[in-house]
């Protein structure tokens, strides 16, 4: 890569995260409409965590052998990370649109580790790519732009749940599946490929210099070429990103509880059913969860541009800091709502926050990455998030069924005080101020 990045304007900085639009917006089914479908193919709610075992692990072993692969990828008409773009988002595409076609669990259950693995082929060089792309005083917009992005598609996701309940037609079923489900699965494939090919065909990729070049061709690869490089990058890992690991267990931990539980709460609080006790009105719930869910998201991509100036003015980690509180405090609020229309209270809070999640925390230790490991790094980072996932998946049924009596209120809870020891542990972080070497080699400006 060049030594000093062309700086972008701010239609180009929107158009090489357009992709990440419909990435999410599968992201936003697999938090919303996944779980559902699991219960009405007769899932017990203490097996709901271990059927979602797939978006983590996938996320733990695809994401740093892509982020490894992909450093060490370059090809004079595909680039480094856009081959990796294409490959996931186009089977990302297809097993959307055969998901709602399952007609037993464990078939639900195996596509979704297809899907998960697509998701993360796709998703994990897009953080890669920005740190690729933009100077070091445009990072923080190049970051939060996916978040913008992460809110949008999401919010598009959950709002489709709601918008097609409401056709007539749609309200039949297949097997077991409601046909209004298959709407929104069938658009998310649409989006997934277009979106990613807007930007593929929008965004060149920095060459990398002779010398880079050299240096690829030098390198023997091997099969195993990708799970060196990890070890190795683990082993030279800054301190800033152990202290991000440690926040990180309890904030995905949390999050994992509110988004199995989202629907049953709703049900339970407000229309006092569950899946089993009245399906018709548990449907209505469901719906009524997507609503909630994507407003937060309509927050997420609202105010995503405005964390840009908060992040410059008091620093990414006194952002998340204020981010983790609001989204503790209204995940304890949240299973004691009643009324339908508040639950949007505390979800304002939580989007704010979900903003700062998808964005901030790579602002607080990009500056401490090599800028020839960012993809290897990048996946490492989301193996700080998947390890607390897997951890919950198969951790969380036993403490739902022993501890919480089942009653996903208290799971909901349960989420909200992780979060505030999330906040707690942010504390912690100790930032590395960037020197001018870095800001020269990163681009010019201040971050």
């Amino acid at each position: 890569m060049s030594l000093t990045k062309p700086r972008l304007s701010f239609s180009q900085i929107i158009n090489m995260n357009v992709g990440f639009f419909g990435i999410q917006y599968s992201f936003g089914l697999q938090q919303s409409a996944v779980n559902p479908i699991y219960d009405f193919l007769g899932a017990s709610p203490d097996q709901i965590p271990l059927l979602n075992l797939a978006g983590p692990m996938t996320g733990l072993l695809i994401q740093p052998i892509i982020g490894a692969m992909s450093d060490k990828t370059w090809h004079p008409k595909y680039g480094r990370r856009k081959p990796y773009f294409f490959i996931g988002a186009l089977f990302c595409s297809l097993c959307l649109f055969i998901y709602p076609f399952s007609s037993t669990l464990w078939m639900a259950g195996g596509l979704l580790w297809v899907l998960d693995a697509a998701n993360n082929t796709a998703m994990e060089p897009y953080r890669a790519f920005i740190a690729d792309k933009l100077p070091a005083d445009q990072q923080p917009t190049g970051f939060l732009t996916q978040s913008f992005f992460t809110g949008l598609g999401i919010t598009l996701a959950n709002l489709s749940l709601f918008a097609f309940q409401k056709i007539d037609f749609l309200k039949q079923s297949h097997g077991q599946i409601p046909y209004w489900v298959f709407g929104s699965f069938f658009l998310g494939s649409i989006c997934s490929i277009t979106s990613v090919l807007w930007s593929i065909s929008k965004t060149p990729e920095i060459p990398p210099t002779e010398e880079e070049l050299a240096v690829l061709r030098a390198e023997k690869k091997s099969v195993f070429t990708p799970f060196i490089e990890i070890f190795s990058a683990i082993k030279d890992m800054p301190k800033v990103m152990w202290q991000l690991a440690f926040v990180y267990l309890f904030q995905w931990y949390a999050l994992f509880c509110y988004w199995q539980n989202a629907s049953k709460s709703i049900a339970q609080s407000v229309w006092k059913t569950s899946p089993t006790k009245d399906a018709k009105l548990y449907e209505e719930a469901v719906g009524w969860a997507g609503l909630v869910n994507g407003w937060y998201n309509v927050v997420t991509f609202l105010s995503a541009f405005a964390l840009v100036g908060l992040a410059k003015k008091y620093s990414p980690k006194n952002v998340h800091i204020a981010c983790l509180l609001m989204a503790g405090l209204g995940l304890l609020a949240f299973p004691h709502i009643e009324n339908q229309y508040l639950l949007f209270v505390p979800m304002t809070g939580f989007g704010i926050a979900w903003a700062s999640m998808m964005g901030v925390p790579y602002l607080m230790v990009v500056n401490d990455i090599p800028k020839e490991r960012y993809g290897v790094y990048m996946g490492i980072i989301n193996m700080m998030i998947v390890i607390p996932m897997i951890l919950q998946t198969t951790t969380f049924g036993w403490v739902l069924n022993h501890v919480l009596d089942n009653d996903p209120g208290k799971a909901i809870s349960f989420g909200g005080i992780l979060l505030l020891i999330a906040c707690a542990a942010t504390l912690r972080i100790k930032k590395t101020i960037p020197t001018d070497d870095d800001l020269a080699i990163n681009g010019s400006g201040a971050h």
